[in-house]
């Protein structure tokens, strides 16, 4: 669950390796299937394809470079450790003091944001908990766990959202992998096949309950049963494909940037850096702040990715906003400060909740979900500020509550091997 496996998997299966499809659709093929007759001539298009792999392998490096070069930093600091003792009842309390906080700030007007920070931290405290209960057979822990879980879980079932449901297997298998090898490769491969062959059509009922026709179960129903039927199988395979192509990989997107800066439009700059720094200011203390949704939508319609008409969000990715605003130096510099800046949050992380476990899987990963895929930069910095601020007050609670204690400490990056 540290960011040099997950988040480094992560990114480079979305962005890198998933380009294949839209290159085999470039190619004229469909499934591996060649569909259109004749032999292939490369294009401007191939050119622009191969110049975005280029700038993805770029990023890929200074992302990685970023998370290796913070880890070799030598730090002194002073860590933390948890003082209670770990009965059942411990950390059951900590799981649902998320929970019940995160269901407080719904109702409390602008921090519905922390409410998802503290969301997700019950999710992966449900996750964390599910697994140390099958470790060391603690019934409690098990029912806790897996209750919690599967309610988040089929509560995706009806978003309409595929990610959701990814996610919620990826913590799963990330989770129980170091302990279950053997069984959880050879489940996770088929599982993940499975899901990104049904997903694309399940999502697209599903999300046929948001104009109200159907209720989101009635529309899952439906969803199940035309997966499940023998004589969908075509419109299941054609879902797929365009999946595959146009929005698992976004590389078809990135070419319109590429094609678009610097030929028809100068590099931002500065500019988007600026949104950004914008969009941290509390529209409680700047009544008049631009939407961020609208600002970063500015230069997807100023590119002819989508129209302004369309009632669709197709924003940016970290590696995008980098390479519009200072080109290639940009790209590289703008991931190995962001591989910089994870790190550091996982380390500190784990430095004030007591190590890996508590640390990293459910704060760290609770705190900054949003950035194992990325965003566009205006909502990376706000969810790298605001997922910073909520790890303080959750650390400054529990040390206020006497759960974790100082430990002075040299930080010994050995003892804590990635």
């Amino acid at each position: 669950m540290r960011p040099i496996f997950l988040l480094q998997l992560i990114f480079a299966g979305f962005m890198c390796c998933t380009s294949i499809f839209y290159f085999l659709d470039h190619l004229g093929y469909e499934y591996f299937v060649k569909v259109n007759p004749g032999n292939f001539v490369s294009n401007e298009q191939t050119y622009l394809i191969a110049k975005c792999q280029r700038i993805c392998l770029l990023a890929h490096i200074g992302l990685v470079w970023g998370m290796l070069y913070y880890s070799s930093l030598k730090k002194t600091k002073i860590k933390y450790i948890f003082q209670q003792k770990q009965s059942d009842l411990y950390w059951l309390r900590i799981a649902l003091f998320f929970y019940i906080t995160a269901i407080g700030f719904q109702f409390l007007p602008g921090l519905l944001q922390f409410s998802i920070y503290f969301n997700n931290m019950a999710i992966f405290s449900a996750s964390l908990l599910l697994l140390k209960g099958l470790r060391t057979k603690k019934t409690l822990w098990i029912v806790y766990g897996t209750t919690m879980f599967g309610l988040n879980f089929i509560n995706a079932t009806l978003t309409g959202f595929k990610e959701h449901i990814i996610v919620n297997v990826i913590i799963l298998f990330a989770l129980l992998f170091p302990y279950y090898k053997r069984a959880i490769t050879l489940v996770s491969i088929p599982t993940i096949y499975v899901l990104l062959y049904i997903l694309p059509t399940y999502a697209s009922i599903v999300r046929q309950s948001w104009s109200g026709e159907k209720t989101a179960v009635e529309a899952r129903s439906e969803a199940l049963e035309t997966i499940f039927q023998e004589d969908n199988e075509e419109i299941i395979d054609n879902t797929n494909w365009g999946f595959l192509t146009n929005r698992f990989s976004e590389i078809g997107m990135f070419t319109q940037y590429v094609d678009y800066v610097p030929a028809h439009h100068d590099f931002y700059k500065t500019e988007i850096i600026h949104n950004a720094l914008i969009a941290l200011i509390p529209r409680q203390f700047y009544p008049n702040k631009p939407i961020t949704e609208q600002v970063a939508m500015e230069r997807v319609y100023d590119a002819g990715v989508i129209s302004r008409l369309s009632s669709v969000s197709a924003k940016t990715r970290p590696v995008v906003d980098a390479y519009l605003s200072f080109g290639y130096v940009g790209t590289f510099v703008f991931l190995f400060l962001f591989g910089c800046c994870v790190q550091f949050f996982n380390d500190t992380a784990e430095r004030w909740f007591g190590g890996y476990e508590f640390g990293c899987i459910v704060m760290f990963n609770g705190c900054f979900q949003g950035l194992w895929r990325g965003n566009n930069l205006e909502f990376m910095l706000n969810n790298m500020l605001y997922g910073f601020i909520t790890m303080i007050i959750v650390f400054r609670v529990l040390l206020w509550a006497g759960y974790v204690t100082k430990k002075s400490n040299l930080y010994n990056q050995t003892s804590e091997s990635y």
